[in-house]
């Protein structure tokens, strides 16, 4: 292992942004509750079952690209859904129509500060490239870039995969490897030579099944068995913890 907690082999550095890199999972929860509450209120009346922040967020919709996450919640519940259209406005008791009401919701809480960084994941980051290796945001959010900047560390990744990126090349979500592998790809590197960086379920599967050289599962929840059962190699509660010693929080990144 290198002081930064990783095989000799690793040459770059694969991050999810929500739960990784950013507090944002709290945000997000946040938004899918009031959306999906919402929506039960309306079609159950008073005796709706409410969406559980915790336990519903990280089975159904944590990793997930929007529109999946609507779907498997609601089939938790026995609820089928249309489609609709991708710009189904957000009163549209659509798939597509609620994944809107929930970025709706999201949007407004990041545009009121709502995002914050773990300052030991942008600690760890610094001292990947100040050692060389290569880093990749790897999100299904379609806000990754504006979340990036909102935290000003759009500069720390060489390139990023996020939920826009994924629509323009066709990419599948997590826990399909497709997303890790594109950016693996963008950085030149074998799926064997990079580490995945995870805090959900179905983001260890997709580390498990690209054949990663490395996936480290991030505990912010309580759920470090299940991490591991699903495919991390390690599983950490600050991506500091990984590191005998990290870069200045003021030091500039290598190009």
């Amino acid at each position: 292992m290198t002081k930064l907690g990783l095989p000799g082999s690793i040459q770059a550095c694969l991050f999810d942004l929500d739960g990784v890199i950013t507090r944002t999972a709290v945000v997000h929860a946040a938004a899918w509750k009031e959306t999906f509450d919402e929506f039960l209120r309306e079609r159950d009346g008073a005796g709706f079952r409410p969406f559980d922040a915790v336990a519903d967020y990280n089975q159904f919709v944590d990793g997930l690209p929007r529109a999946d996450g609507v779907r498997a919640f609601l089939a938790s519940r026995g609820i089928k859904l249309p489609e609709g259209a991708p710009d189904d406005p957000p009163d549209s008791d659509t798939v597509q129509g609620l994944g809107n009401r929930k970025n709706e919701g999201l949007l407004k809480r990041i545009k009121a500060g709502g995002v914050e960084a773990y300052d030991g994941s942008l600690r760890y980051i610094r001292a990947v490239r100040a050692g060389g290796l290569r880093t990749a945001v790897v999100s299904s959010s379609t806000n990754c870039r504006d979340i990036l900047k909102a935290i000003d560390a759009e500069s720390l990744f060489d390139t990023r995969v996020d939920g826009v990126v994924a629509a323009e090349r066709g990419l599948p979500g997590k826990p399909d490897p497709a997303p890790f592998l594109a950016a693996a790809q963008d950085l030149g590197v074998e799926a064997s030579a990079a580490a995945v960086f995870e805090d959900a379920l179905a983001g260890m599967e997709a580390g498990r099944a690209g054949h990663f050289g490395y996936v480290v599962g991030v505990d912010r929840v309580g759920q470090a068995d299940a991490l591991r059962a699903h495919g991390a190699d390690t599983v950490v509660t600050d991506l500091a913890d990984l590191a005998d010693s990290a870069a200045p929080a003021d030091q500039e990144p290598q190009a």
